[in-house]
């Protein structure tokens, strides 16, 4: 059942579930949100 998909943000490393929107992108979606997906490039710079 798509409801039990789940993927770990790489930014916050937070579990988020698939959703509506997200069904044609799914295998290309890596945030759980909009604040996580900004703030990406604070992550990338910190490696």
């Amino acid at each position: 059942m798509k409801k039990d998909l789940f993927k770990t943000c790489v930014v916050c490393k937070r579990p988020f579930n698939w959703r509506k929107k997200w069904e044609k992108v799914w295998n290309d979606v890596k945030y759980c949100s909009e604040k996580c997906r900004r703030s990406k490039s604070k992550i990338q710079d910190k490696k």
